[in-house]
């Protein structure tokens, strides 16, 4: 229990208790001896007072009588003139302590109290105050501490008993307050995880957040936030498994049909049709390339991409090479504004994979009549490629996960895979690709790559 909240909470509960059980006892204890002392004060100066008058003089045996409730055993009045002196009990030959009610503050009547309770009552108090007797200046009593003790002890019981309920009332207020108000939605909070975490793939144990307003609220909605995140990478993962298991199912069969196209292709090299000459090395190249993606099993849920082997060739020209292969799939106009003799230091096959999946993009973005544009600039180490188009710009709330995996802008036909696999592979050459800018006027994407 005491490692739990709600077990730590009862012991830090329990101890404020104790304490402020002491601090009421404490300071109760001087006043009910400060009380105590006064009322013996006022008891022996109405005790003498009758034979405080001049002239009257009273039988001893009523004298005895009245001074017996003087609750001291001797009583001195004194006056500018003379001392009256008033023998009610036994002589005491020793004072042990002498308390001045005018001048004593409240925290020597506590330590003049706790020290009666726990050494006892044996010594001998002398005990002075003012006086209200006429012509008197003041009042002093001597006394045995027993009779304080007692009703010490009487008075410490009462503040026990009060304290204790006050304290333990106060106390079941506070933990129930802190139990309900903070103990109780942690320990559902808690619940709520661990639950969540034995299976984390059902969408029904996420944790639906109160409408608190304050810090546990808050906490709420974060953990029901990051669950479903959680939840959606998951599900993202299992996309991304399915995937891999459906291209390694048709890997085979695919690279067949490919190698009987590649058969094919290669007896139109002997045609006499220009246009046929002119377009096969295109076709032969775009299956010779088709087969090696499908060898090697070259797709996001599965692809191990081998590392780039890098190479110097014109980025010029592989750039037309690419935009050859976009001819009559959509009325843009392009513009390759790449320097004849910018060279690229990269594996030449994937950044072909690269910029075509960026190309395609733009190509789809910019639309039959939009622009698309490639430039190429050195920045000081790094090799930065921008493919512009004038499409509409892509939703702001797609921007931060345009990267991740199966997030499209709501074009058909798209997979969601190609922002990622090219990234994927700009990083393996040490480089990135980034979203640059994008608004109303059009996007930019820049490659950038380790000159």
């Amino acid at each position: 229990m005491a490692h739990s909240l709600s077990g730590r909470l009862l012991l830090l509960t329990i101890l404020y208790v104790l304490i402020s059980g002491a601090l009421i006892f404490l300071p109760a204890m001087g006043i009910a001896e400060r009380d105590i002392l006064e009322n013996h004060i006022l008891s022996a100066e109405l005790t003498i007072l009758p034979f405080t008058t001049p002239g009257q003089s009273w039988p001893e045996a009523l004298r005895q009588e009245l001074l017996t409730h003087a609750n001291a055993d001797e009583v001195l009045l004194r006056r500018p003139y003379q001392r009256d002196y008033f023998q009610v009990g036994a002589l005491h030959s020793k004072i042990d302590r002498t308390i001045d009610i005018t001048k004593a503050p409240l925290w020597a009547y506590t330590a003049n109290a706790l020290e009666c309770l726990l050494r006892g009552g044996g010594r001998t108090l002398h005990v002075i105050a003012p006086t209200n007797i006429k012509d008197a200046q003041s009042i002093s009593i001597i006394l045995s501490e027993s009779h304080i003790r007692a009703e010490l002890i009487t008075s410490a019981r009462r503040v026990v008993w009060a304290a204790a309920f006050i304290s333990c009332l106060t106390g079941l207020l506070v933990y129930l307050s802190l139990y309900y108000v903070v103990v109780a939605p942690v320990r559902r909070f808690t619940k709520a995880m661990a639950y969540f975490h034995a299976n984390p793939e059902d969408a029904s144990r996420i944790l639906a957040p109160s409408t608190r307003a304050d810090e546990i609220g808050l906490a709420e909605r974060e953990l029901s936030a990051m669950q479903k995140d959680l939840y959606g990478f998951l599900r993202q993962k299992e996309r991304l498994a399915a995937l891999g298991t459906a291209v390694s199912r048709i890997q085979h069969d695919l690279r067949n049909i490919l190698a009987n196209a590649q058969l094919a292709s290669d007896r139109l090299t002997a045609s006499a049709d220009p246009e046929v000459k002119r377009l096969a090395p295109r076709l032969i190249t775009a299956i010779d390339r088709a087969i090696q993606l499908a060898t090697s099993t070259l797709k996001y849920g599965k692809a191990e991409d081998h590392p780039p082997v890098l190479s110097l060739f014109c980025l010029c020209a592989l750039m037309d090479e690419i935009a050859a292969t976009m001819e009559g799939r959509h009325g843009y106009s392009f513009a390759n504004r790449i320097a004849p003799g910018t060279m690229a230091k990269a594996d030449r096959d994937q950044l072909y994979r690269i910029i075509l999946n960026l190309l395609r993009n733009a190509c789809e973005a910019a639309g039959e009549t939009g622009n698309v544009e490639v430039r190429a600039s050195n920045l000081e180490s790094v090799l930065a490629i921008d493919i512009a188009d004038s499409g509409p710009g892509i939703a702001a709330s797609l921007r931060e996960k345009l990267f991740q995996p199966f997030v499209t802008s709501g074009r058909p036909g798209g997979s969601g895979l190609g922002l990622s696999i090219a990234r994927d592979l700009a990083r393996a050459h040490g480089g990135d690709v980034v979203l640059l800018a994008s608004g109303p006027q059009g996007t930019v994407f820049r490659v950038t790559l380790p000159a």
